[in-house]
């Protein structure tokens, strides 16, 4: 005696499904989550960007340049640092970086292979704002 019947008598009823149909719906499933489609569009930035930061506003240090992988949408760290952040199907780009007591954030946007945007955070203790720059390659 099962502690569910109705439910084991549901599950009886059932048709028998194939292992093919199974599996090409479980791909299909795959397919369309967003997830997997916001990677799949993601792509089109993968790859290494070098980043020149500028200070416009605070005592900052300015010109200096850092590479940032992304990969599948994600943007990562392709040297010192925790970088998190995301490029959307559009190019628009967010990105956090902290090394140390220092940290900042920016957005913009990634066309091609060439990128623009604007940063801010505390830098050595300093408040600090600008721009950045980013090429492919």
């Amino acid at each position: 005696m099962t502690a569910f019947p109705m439910i084991s008598q549901y599950f009886t009823a059932l048709p028998r499904i194939r292992a093919k149909s199974l599996f090409a719906v479980a791909a299909l499933a795959a397919f369309a989550l967003p997830g997997s489609a916001d990677a799949r569009i993601g792509r089109a930035y993968d790859g290494t960007w070098t980043t020149v930061f500028a200070t416009t506003r605070g005592n900052c240090s300015s010109g200096y340049s850092v590479p940032f992988t992304v990969t599948g949408g994600r943007v990562l760290s392709a040297g010192g640092g925790r970088v998190s952040g995301s490029v959307n199907r559009s190019g628009g780009v967010a990105v956090a970086v902290s090394v140390g007591a220092s940290h900042a954030s920016g957005g913009g946007r990634l066309v091609g292979n060439f990128g623009s945007g604007r940063w801010s955070g505390i830098i050595t203790g300093d408040r600090c704002s600008g721009t950045w720059q980013a090429t492919r390659g």
